[in-house]
């Protein structure tokens, strides 16, 4: 289905609801058990008024979805841009402290701050969520061509989340093909600290990993995928996942590759938890 700027991905709250539990319900059966709301762009700039009323439907269709000993996170964007990063408002704080809010009298399990290529932003939404007796979990992301970001930038940001508060570190939106150095730095930066993880996208299409509704290629795009998570993991990162241009496929792939799922339960929006 088409999803329009500004709501994005949450325009599916309205227009499709019933297709966005069947997408939570795939992932659950594909061995996802951390499972992300939709409410990437359910913030008060994005969706205005009905802000609320969409990001706590959010929660209710991803809660309704999976099996109860799932845990449901509540996703905190960028208020811009993920791509961005110099649109990213002075004092994002204070907004992204109002989603928080919501999102943990909602009844999420853990609070995900992601694809933030502005660390200043990053820290701020953290903040926001930190001290809620929820876990919270910051990505940085590199972006699409991995140019937003350098393996520096991105573990001197991390010790900054620390700081804030983040539970775990992660690199997200990513090309597949280029994460491994980030997780390499974040591990170096705060892998003693805190848990690290990597959901990256599918990358280029020429990459071959997914953007794809072909069942084969689906299924050779995910093995692919899998097997530079199993570098991830042996690198240090014990949450994995997927992100743009992947689908439940991606996941089943990470669960049953045996050294990705010893001893592993599995985290969505697509990854494996150690």
């Amino acid at each position: 289905m088409p999803t329009p700027a500004p709501l994005w991905s949450a325009h599916a709250l309205r227009a499709a609801p019933d297709v966005l539990k069947e997408i939570h319900a795939a992932y659950a059966l594909a061995g996802a058990t951390v499972h992300t709301a939709a409410t990437f762009r359910t913030q008060r700039r994005a969706a205005g008024e009905a802000w609320e009323q969409l990001a706590r439907l959010a929660v209710s269709i991803a809660r309704e979805a999976v099996p109860t000993t799932h845990r449901v996170a509540g996703s905190i964007a960028p208020l811009e841009d993920c791509y961005h990063p110099e649109r990213s408002p002075s004092q994002p704080g204070p907004e992204h402290a109002e989603l928080a809010t919501v999102l943990v009298d909602a009844g999420c399990d853990l609070l995900l701050c992601e694809t933030f290529a502005h660390v200043g932003e990053a820290v701020a939404a953290t903040q926001a969520s930190a001290g809620r007796g929820l876990p919270v979990w910051t990505a940085l992301t590199a972006g699409y061509r991995a140019d937003l970001l350098t393996p520096k930038q991105a573990a001197e940001g991390a010790l900054r989340l620390v700081d804030a508060g983040a539970d775990a570190v992660l690199i997200n939106c990513t090309p597949a093909v280029e994460t491994l150095c980030y997780v390499d730095a974040l591990v170096g930066a705060v892998g003693q600290q805190v848990t690290v993880g990597a959901y990256a996208n599918a990358g280029d299409a020429g990459d071959g990993m997914g953007w794809t509704d072909d069942p084969t290629r689906q299924t050779e795009g995910a093995e692919r995928y899998a097997a530079l998570a199993r570098r991830w993991h042996d690198a240090g990162a014990h949450i994995i996942g997927s992100c743009c241009g992947t689908g439940p496929a991606t996941i089943a792939a990470l669960r049953g590759d045996p050294a990705l799922s010893r001893n592993t339960s599995t985290h969505s929006r697509k990854s494996v938890e150690k």
